[in-house]
């Protein structure tokens, strides 16, 4: 009787702890009711029937295989499928790997609606990855990261709708083009590198060139305008010396016309005395080069008489 109420009791206990189900938080489980769907258990203690009731076995991926699980994880995920390679709208074969972020929305979806999700995301992914690439040429490929990751993940996120997946992100790792493609890159980039030096050298020179010759222009205008300006004052310098010299001469002669009076003509003093600085200077000069010239000694007789007569008065 005793053995009786052993197996019995171990049989409760067995059967309370198959029938108490702990989901942990962020996880779900889908329960099978002979063979039917019954229910999507919730984080926490749920209760089962056991031998009834089961957990439907789903397939995920796990450190890159694919292994079977009863819970299912609904937190975001990333997969990170390997290179593929692809073949570009000008004919390149290139090497892509990509990383996919998404997250079942729809635990029954993706249950019953695919049956090996994780191969059926990654087939998807490399088919419609290759279907983009061609149709862009391998400049475009290697230029365009953002355009084709969202191109991708709208495609993905699209398709994959009706298996309960959101596709919120979808990232390109490494394109790597072909070695002699990558050869003739770079020395295209060498190529256009030495043209942009060039290019600005020879716009520095000529921009040196342009302010050199500003600077001479402008050298040139300031030397001749300070040559004007010297001219001008010498000009002005020299019409004032003159007026000053013929005011100082009309003053002089009213002076010699109010001494003389109307008796003497003034003329004839002034010009007397030009004859005598005249003769003066010439007798001074050198006298091999001398050249007498004759002269009206009549008028100059009748110039210093008038002189003498000045200074009898």
């Amino acid at each position: 009787m005793t053995y009786v109420l052993i197996v019995i009791v171990v049989c409760i206990l067995l059967f309370a702890k198959m029938a108490l189900v702990i989901i942990p938080q962020s996880e779900t489980r889908i329960i099978e009711r002979l063979g039917r769907y019954h229910a999507t258990l919730k984080p926490g203690v749920n209760i089962i029937i056991p031998f009834v009731d089961r957990a439907k076995d789903i397939v995920a991926m796990v450190r890159g295989r694919y292994v079977y699980t009863n819970n299912i994880d609904l937190r975001e995920q990333v997969y990170d499928f390997p290179k593929q390679n692809v073949i570009t709208k000008d004919n390149v074969q290139t090497e892509i790997n990509a990383l996919l972020y998404f997250q079942i929305v729809d635990p029954f979806k993706a249950v019953y609606e695919i049956n090996n999700l994780p191969n059926a995301i990654e087939k998807l992914t490399q088919t419609t990855l290759r279907n983009i690439i061609g149709e862009l040429e391998l400049d475009e490929t290697l230029t365009s990261r953002d355009t084709i990751n969202t191109k991708l993940r709208v495609v993905l996120d699209d398709a994959t709708n009706k298996w309960g997946i959101k596709v919120n992100r979808v990232e390109l790792q490494d394109i790597t083009p072909p070695e002699s493609v990558l050869t003739a890159m770079e020395k295209q980039m060498q190529a256009e590198r030495n043209k942009r030096a060039t290019i600005l050298t020879s716009e520095g020179k000529k921009a040196s060139d342009i302010l050199q010759s500003e600077g001479e222009k402008m050298a040139t205008i300031n030397r001749a305008e300070a040559e004007k300006q010297q001219a001008i004052l010498k000009a002005e310098g020299e019409a004032q010396a003159r007026i000053r010299k013929a005011e100082a001469e009309a003053i002089a002669i009213q002076k010699i016309t109010e001494a003389v009076g109307k008796s003497t003509n003034p003329a004839n003093y002034l010009l007397a005395q030009k004859y005598i600085m005249m003769l003066q200077q010439v007798a001074e000069g050198d006298k091999t080069k001398t050249v007498y010239l004759p002269y009206e000694a009549t008028n100059l007789m009748g110039s210093i008489g008038g002189i003498k007569d000045l200074f009898k008065e």
